[in-house]
């Protein structure tokens, strides 16, 4: 069978969100929805040299965990009635066990803030860290997303954006809708030409660079716009800054497409400051994709 799509379930309004989405996801692709509830180790209660005999029976807390997977299997199956639906109550720390489920999962969704085992899901640990070493893409529910609006790709022309651009691209044929793909440059932007800098090069031809830019978005766009001729593509070229040209654009979108990272940025980070930025302040949900490229 197929990948399924995986989602964190606390018990939260933010996590039922997610599994509604999740659900979605799941019936889209055709494959099955997998309902996760982790519980961390509570470290001042290890023994010394092993874990403790713990299980959520034996901490009287089994009947809150299966009320909050029925009430999320509930949610899922209203929402895509015919979806295969599995659980799975695992022991052991959220942020880990969803990196191992990542590495079996077609997508990973997480809502934006829980309670519980997955609490403070957003943004003080588990969704930027899966968007940072998940196995596949994570998308993380947040705002309020137009359904009949577009989804939005964030096009930075970098090798290891082109898993985004994929994503994209099936995520807008799955859904039906369009694909707008933005391209912020400016004036500051790192070239897209490579070769040794000219102290005489800082005096910018504006209408030059724009031209640069305009192809490095066509030729992003050109090998996948050829294998979905039906998707209609919006390309836009933006000169501004890009983090809030980008929420500002994800306003209207029904979802927001980007890579971990980009072009420019430090080497050594695994996750840029454009996609945390939109993990933060994107008025939608966000799906990160990572390149195959690992630092």
């Amino acid at each position: 069978m197929a990948n399924p799509v995986v989602v964190g379930v606390d018990g939260s309004t933010s996590s039922l969100d997610a599994v509604e989405i999740a659900a979605h996801e799941a019936g889209l692709r055709g494959v099955g929805l997998r309902l996760v509830h982790a519980f961390g180790w509570p470290s001042m209660h290890l023994p010394p040299g092993g874990y403790p005999l713990w299980n959520p029976a034996v901490a009287g807390v089994r009947e809150l965990v299966d009320d909050a997977l029925t009430k999320a299997e509930q949610r899922a199956r209203k929402a895509v009635p015919d979806v295969e639906i599995t659980r799975e109550v695992t022991v052991g720390e959220p942020l880990m066990v969803l990196e191992i489920e990542s590495r079996t999962a077609s997508l990973i969704v997480v809502g934006s803030r829980g309670l519980g085992a997955f609490g403070g899901m957003l943004l003080g640990s588990t969704a930027v860290h899966l968007t940072a070493h998940g196995r596949c893409p994570v998308l993380v529910v947040r705002g309020r997303p137009n359904p009949s609006g577009p989804v939005l790709l964030a096009v930075d022309g970098s090798p290891a954006g082109e898993q985004a651009v994929e994503f994209a691209f099936a995520e807008a044929s799955l859904r039906g809708v369009d694909l707008v793909a933005l391209h912020v440059w400016n004036t500051w932007s790192e070239p897209v030409h490579r070769g040794p800098v000219n102290a005489l090069d800082v005096i910018v031809d504006v209408e030059q660079l724009r031209e640069e830019e305009q192809r490095l978005l066509d030729e992003t766009l050109r090998p996948w716009r050829e294998r979905h001729p039906r998707i209609t593509v919006e390309r836009r070229l933006v000169l501004s800054r890009v983090r809030p040209a980008l929420i500002e654009a994800s306003r209207d979108a029904q979802l927001v497409v980007a890579g971990a990272r980009g072009r420019g940025g430090f080497t050594g980070l695994l996750l840029g400051s454009v996609s945390q930025a939109l993990l933060h302040h994107a008025h939608c949900p966000v799906a990160v994709i990572r390149g195959t490229q690992r630092p």
